[in-house]
């Protein structure tokens, strides 16, 4: 006879079910989170949590959406604080096993238990491995592995299945992120303004998200470091006070001061003695007893000291950043960006590159595709080093995992983010490599920055990558045309220059570039150019000078041209088979170009096994 565990007795066991049997009703009629995880943790047996996971959604399976929602947002408040990601697998490898016993009370047992996978996926509850995993552990052609890959197929490789996978059962009814983050504000400020505690502590349980009171602590006690005096003193009794009457558990309280902890650097750049605040509120708390201050991450090492020339100088910069990249969003012009950009680092520290990267790829984050795709856009065209891109992605990997409290769908977005940069040539796939190699030595390897990395490189290794990544997000950066093609690009600027090169006006010759809205795709107007003019053996001056007008129009960036003439230093050989002086044609190109500051003098056509070819123009 098979021994039920080594831990609990047969009996001892079957008392846990029964328990956990009525904790999933009565969670079902309450809605009351925080006291179904007060009473899960209370039975005092995590190893056999995975099969409260498994009742739980098998209960829900068999009701209306409002349950299988419940039961969804009751696993993401659990997940981490109650149930370990261990127990939370077993519980669904045990609901992928019995799928099939499931699936005679409930017909659609496939279905709801695939949104039910997802769901854990899209909350990083479970990692996207899991679905190889226990699928080879799972015969073949039965209703579990059809479990999960419709979960896989239906839900997780669709576009936006974030937000699809999230609305499933009508989780619009229910607060969102960005709605709860706006009403925790309001009620900080209200309580900061008029002192009624009770009023604040019952609108912040009337929210009912007790697994996002981990941003009440964190937005009160910036509120706290920044305002100090009597602010603090009021925030640090409201969260205390909260504490004792239970509204946010320890979990909570403890996760939002590791949130504090881990915006510190940031938050000392407006409050430079930010540190020596958070400290003292550190201390108060764990002193008064509703701080475990032995639970909290440490203190970043302190940064070097530097003037405080600098610190304003960082301060002002990312307070103009963040303008002029909304400004960007609104209008599209990235000649002005480039401007102030270049204005910018000129008297300041080029490292600001870094810091510009990370705030427009959070800023697209928080916003739609449109943004997104206006971000990547923007990128190709700031002729950034790429070392300075790099050193902004790092950025964004280290503030990922407090980012994903806010954004779910962050490892999604940055993914999006790094292969979009790789395949418009940004940075170079052995950049990405690197990256990840770095981020390694401080990250584990589930961590979100981690998962980033990888996916994008997975990604940039399937067939045909190139042109679904760059249509991610529509393409066009909102001004394009989002059905078009690459091929069909091609064929208009091809279609465009000969028009023009057989006796068309320069102005709408512009005009129709720019009303293509690819401003990342404009090395390929360069690259028809020059080709055409090697063709000619140089004799084509009206296409030289559109490339010119181009040029001073800002519609082609220098990095978009130095993109178009290595692209034809990679094909030359191809084009010496009919022009077979075509290496010397593009080295009087390249000259040319370097007097007329098109290209950086250090720019050379010579590639590995080709001749040095240099061309001479007349």
């Amino acid at each position: 006879m098979v021994q039920q565990s080594p831990t609990l007795s047969s009996e001892e066991f079957l008392q846990f079910k029964r328990k956990a049997t009525t904790i999933v009703e009565e969670y079902f009629s309450t809605d009351d989170v925080a006291a179904t995880a007060n009473e899960l943790r209370e039975l005092h047996v995590p190893c056999y949590h995975y099969y409260f996971v498994k009742k739980l959604v098998s209960v829900a399976m068999d009701r209306h959406d409002r349950e299988k929602e419940m039961a969804a947002v009751l696993l993401s408040s659990l997940y981490g604080d109650v149930v370990d990601r261990p127990q939370l697998c077993k519980g669904f490898c045990k609901l992928t096993e019995s799928c099939d016993d499931l699936s005679v009370d409930t017909p659609d047992a496939v279905d709801i238990l695939a949104v039910f996978v997802a769901r854990a996926v899209v909350d990083d509850m479970l990692p996207p491995a899991f679905l190889a995993k226990q699928s080879a552990c799972l015969p073949d052609g039965c209703k579990g592995a059809e479990v999960l890959r419709r979960a896989e197929k239906s839900y997780l490789s669709v576009p936006h299945h974030g937000e699809i996978v999230l609305q499933r059962w009508g989780g619009s009814k229910r607060i969102t992120v960005e709605e709860a983050k706006a009403k925790i504000s309001d009620i900080l400020e209200e309580y900061l303004a008029a002192g009624d505690r009770s009023e604040a502590l019952r609108c912040i349980r009337d929210l009912k998200i007790p697994f996002f009171h981990h941003d009440v602590v964190k937005r009160a006690l910036v509120l706290a470091v920044e305002r100090g005096g009597a602010s603090e003193g009021h925030i640090l009794d409201l969260l205390k006070s909260a504490s004792e009457e239970g509204v946010i558990n320890e979990s909570q309280i403890a996760k939002g001061f590791d949130r504090l902890i881990d915006s510190l650097d940031d938050l000392t750049l407006d409050v430079p003695n930010a540190r020596c605040i958070v400290k003292s509120v550190i201390h108060k708390a764990s002193s008064e007893g509703w701080l475990c201050e032995s639970c909290l991450k440490p203190l970043p090492p302190e940064p070097k000291k530097s003037s405080e020339v600098d610190d304003a100088a960082v301060r002002q910069f990312k307070a103009k950043a963040v303008l002029i990249i909304k400004e960007y969003f609104l209008t599209g012009d990235i000649i002005e960006v480039l401007s102030w950009l270049e204005a910018e680092n000129y008297s300041c520290c080029p490292s600001f590159n870094a810091i510009f990267v990370q705030k427009l790829v959070n800023a697209a984050m928080d916003r739609k595709s449109r943004e997104k795709e206006m971000a990547s856009v923007l990128l190709s065209s700031l002729c950034m080093p790429p070392e300075d891109v790099v050193a902004g992605f790092h950025l964004l990997i280290e503030a990922a995992e407090d980012a994903a409290l806010d954004n779910p769908a962050i490892v999604e977005d940055l993914t999006m983010f790094f292969a979009r940069s790789v395949v418009d040539e940004v940075i170079a796939p052995s950049d990405l490599e690197a990256m990840e190699e770095d981020a390694s030595r401080v990250k584990a390897d589930g961590s979100t920055g981690m998962l980033a990395l990888r996916n994008a490189q997975s990604l940039l290794g399937a067939k045909l990558s190139a042109e679904r990544i760059l249509r991610c997000w529509g393409g066009g950066g909102g001004s394009g045309k989002a059905g078009w093609e690459l091929d069909e690009v091609k064929d208009k600027i091809g279609k465009l220059l000969q028009e023009y090169d057989c006796g068309g006006d320069i102005r709408e010759a512009c005009r129709c570039i720019m009303d293509i809205g690819m401003p990342f795709f404009h090395h390929e107007v360069v690259k028809k150019v020059l080709v055409a003019i090697i063709e000619k053996r140089g004799k084509d001056e009206r296409l030289w000078e559109l490339l010119s007008e181009c040029y001073g129009r800002g519609l082609i960036t220098p990095n978009q041209m130095t993109k178009g003439f290595d692209r034809v230093a990679d094909c030359v050989d191809d084009l010496a088979l009919d022009v077979p002086d075509a290496a010397k044609q593009l080295g009087c190109c390249v000259e040319s170009a370097k007097k007329e500051g098109w290209l950086d003098p250090s720019f050379s056509m010579t590639r590995p096994g080709q001749p040095v070819a240099n061309g001479v123009c007349s």
